[in-house]
């Protein structure tokens, strides 16, 4: 099963919450802390990342039935927070597994194929000489020397384990399946819960042209943008995050 962390122990539907790609359950510490006054939060590491158990599969299908796993060993159903990959995840979940989804919230995805790669970051890893690791500072200087902005090396190198010299992401089972995870599978399932998709309003990963394929899945689903953030909106804005996350899932039912 998937390595998870769990925060608060309060009574009402449990939160659960799935990192994007290349990222793991600490990237959330801070925004699960905040939501735990009122819920219990679980973060996992999605397979492939983190503390999490490294597999060849990485497909939507598998994922999705990773999270119902950690799901029904709780006890669900649960709220779900899913972000880019993540939310891509969280939506097969609810898709696949509605019984496990009380209330969905998709972060800057749409279930959609995207035409950009992430495999740029894969060889900006493999690129690192970790033999002369020490620090992670040392790692960040390498990978912007690959070119990868201040803020991404920052991200990429929680998921260095220093110590050991290792990345915490299985990048050759991430590469192999980089179409797979840059697309979305072919369902016919529908999810008719409540779920909500909040966007950055500096992102494209969401665009109107979107809505028709995302309203066929999710017939409740409703649109919410965070002003001034960009695709990792929980990271530039994260107090909005949290407080729009938070007045939803706290609403009373329709």
């Amino acid at each position: 099963m998937l390595s998870y962390s769990e925060y608060g122990d309060r009574d009402g539907t449990p939160l659960l919450i799935a990192h994007g790609l290349y990222g793991s359950g600490r990237n959330w510490g801070v925004i699960a802390k905040r939501l735990s006054d009122t819920r219990r939060v679980i973060t996992v590491d999605m397979r492939n990342h983190g503390h999490s158990f490294w597999s060849d599969d990485h497909s939507y299908a598998d994922l999705a039935g990773d999270l119902a796993e950690v799901i029904d060993t709780l006890g669900g159903p649960m709220d779900v927070v899913g972000h880019s990959m993540g939310g891509k995840a969280a939506m097969m979940l609810a898709l696949s597994r509605p019984d496990t989804v009380h209330r969905l919230v998709v972060g800057d995805i749409a279930p959609v194929s995207y035409g950009h790669s992430q495999i740029q970051y894969i060889e900006a890893m493999r690129a690192v000489d970790l033999s002369s690791v020490t620090r992670r500072s040392d790692a960040n200087a390498q990978l912007a020397a690959h070119g990868v902005e201040p803020a991404l090396c920052s991200f990429l190198t929680q998921s260095l384990d220093v110590a050991e010299r290792r990345w915490r992401l299985n990048v050759d089972a991430l590469a192999a399946n980089m179409p797979a995870i840059l697309g979305f599978p072919d369902v016919s399932e529908t999810f008719d819960g409540p779920t909500l998709f909040l966007s950055g309003g500096q992102s494209d990963y969401v665009t109107p042209d979107y809505r028709p394929t995302i309203r066929a899945l999710f017939p409740a689903a409703r649109f919410v943008k965070i002003p001034g953030a960009g695709h990792w909106l929980h990271a530039d804005d994260p107090r909005a995050f949290e407080g729009t996350v938070r007045a939803y899932l706290d609403a009373p039912a329709a």
